[in-house]
């Protein structure tokens, strides 16, 4: 700000009558701090407490003497959330991460500087604050203000909402209520919303929860690489680049799958990843094309080891995390209790669709999916009318969580078949409130038909299959080397935080997720 200092011209689009009549009254407050020689952008400030520390500071001082009338000196810091100028004095409260309050100021308890400054407050500027704790006369613990000090003004208002206090409890109404303009402004959604706040909190402790849990199993937490010559362990489209030095097309992973399987061939026996994938599809309520998975896998396990472990890491966390294992989404009141049902692939279509879909030929089949009104159903084969008819009749009516195992082996190039049935694969999905949140296998580690089913997913992709898996040579020669029974399993973060906090479209849960380009 020296140039304002200077008395040097800011730029017109400072005051441009295009901008909004509170955004040019905060840079002419702006100008007016400058001439007054106060720094509107701190470098630093020395913070004594939290706000949630300077209340259980008061709270600990009342415990050793119950006359208490002046607490402990502190020096706080946070954002202005209200602010009651009353001429002489004034009431706000400031917020940090760890709570909310309220801040006495008395223009002549503070040097001159200080209470002149007070009249350039707005909502939303940061400041700091010293002085001693007291209790008002409405029992609120508050900071007697003895100095004040700007540590950044905020030049476009906040959009609080309003408070109302109900039965005891405070409920923020948001003034950001617009799903995409809050996704697209997060810094404005997480200042306005304290409730925002909160959800990406709890998804901090869910990943920190997660990684315990697998840690204190003995799974050593690795990183994979992210651009991969060939892509593979999902039928999923990829993000391609190009390498200028390599002079080699990349691709961003769909999935960790492959090189986890390779660091179990090379001796890691339990490993686990928590990592982006990025995959070319479209967005929707449940669908990001940058999202946030976890992949592990451990050698001399199958799935019905990935079976106990897929229960063992959701309840635990939810447990954790929720403090229960009920919890509310869209409605439905979700178990997550365990023992989960467990229901096979063709039992639950039977079951939820009303046929025998294995006993179905292609031709009833892709009626039944084509009453559906999916499209695409005239020219699907088998395996991916079958896919349709999960997606359709399954996921959507299952609510407590449901283990759907025993998939057709066409819908699973990289799991084992199954013992005693080849035409089915040792394969699960874990379904809970409509949505797929895990995905897991014994996995194939006969390199011969590892090869084989690669081939066929190369002769889908060249009859136009974009989703279909690559050949990945590299990959054939490290089952050679000899892949260990292993079982893998892979878990959505983000639907696994969307069904946490009660948040019904993955973009709730991503801090910055995908959008269509800003018009303005």
């Amino acid at each position: 700000m020296s140039d304002l200092r200077d008395g040097l011209p800011i730029g017109d689009w400072y005051s441009s009558e295009d901008r909004p009549k509170p955004v040019r009254d905060r840079y002419a407050k702006l100008l007016r701090l400058a001439e007054m020689g106060v720094e509107p952008f701190a470098y630093s400030y020395e913070r004594t407490h939290t706000l949630a520390q300077a209340l259980a500071a008061w709270d600990a001082a009342l415990a050793a003497d119950t006359e208490l009338e002046e607490g402990p000196t502190v020096q706080v810091a946070g954002r202005i959330q209200a602010l009651r100028d009353m001429g002489k004095t004034a009431f706000a409260h400031i917020e940090d991460r760890s709570g909310r309050l309220q801040v006495y100021l008395r223009r002549e308890d503070m040097e001159e500087r200080d209470a002149e400054l007070l009249s350039h407050l707005d909502l939303a500027d940061w400041i700091g604050v010293s002085g001693a704790l007291f209790r008002t006369r409405t029992g609120e613990v508050t900071v007697r203000a003895a100095k004040i000090e700007l540590l950044s003004k905020t030049l476009r208002p906040v959009p609080f909402g309003k408070v109302e206090e109900k039965d005891g409890e405070r409920i923020v109404h948001s003034g950001l209520t617009d799903i995409e303009q809050r996704a697209r402004q997060r810094y404005a959604d997480l200042a306005a919303n304290p409730d925002v706040r909160e959800s990406f909190v709890i998804r901090a402790r869910i990943v920190s929860r997660l990684r315990s849990l697998l840690d204190a199993q003995g799974y050593i937490e690795v990183e994979t690489p992210i651009l991969q010559p060939i892509y593979g362990g999902a039928f999923a489209r990829p993000f391609t680049t190009y390498h200028n030095t390599l002079d080699q097309t990349l691709y961003l992973r769909v999935a960790d799958e492959l090189y986890l399987k390779r660091l179990i061939v090379g001796g890691l026996d339990r490993v686990y990843e928590i990592g982006k994938d990025f995959r070319n599809e479209g967005v929707d309520r449940t669908h990001n094309p940058e999202f946030t998975m976890l992949e592990f896998y451990e050698a001399f396990a199958d799935y019905e080891r990935m079976m106990d472990m897929a229960e063992h890491l959701v309840v635990e966390t939810a447990r954790s995390v929720c403090g229960t294992l009920v919890v509310e989404y869209e409605g439905r009141e979700v178990n997550l209790a365990p023992p989960w049902r467990r229901l096979s692939f063709y039992d639950a279509i039977q079951e939820l669709a009303g046929f025998d879909a294995r006993q179905a030929d292609d031709d009833e089949l892709r009626r039944r999916v084509k009453e559906t009104g999916h499209s695409e159903a005239a020219s699907a084969d088998r395996t991916k009318l079958l896919d349709i008819a999960h997606g359709h009749w399954v996921e959507p009516n299952l609510t407590d969580p449901t283990i759907i195992y025993d998939h057709p082996i066409e819908l699973s190039p990289l799991a084992k078949p199954k013992r005693g049935d080849p035409g089915l694969a040792e394969r699960f999905e874990v379904v809970v409130a409509g949505m797929e949140l895990m995905n897991a296998f014994s996995e194939l580690n006969d390199p011969m038909d590892q090869w084989s089913r690669f081939s066929a997913q190369a002769e889908a992709r060249a009859r136009g299959d974009e989703e279909a898996q690559s050949l990945d040579e590299d990959y054939v020669r490290a089952l050679e080397y000899g892949l260990p029974p292993t079982g893998g399993l892979g878990l959505g973060v983000d639907r696994l935080t969307m069904l946490l906090t009660g948040k019904p479209t993955i973009r709730e849960v991503i801090l910055f997720p995908a959008l269509r380009p800003e018009d303005s």
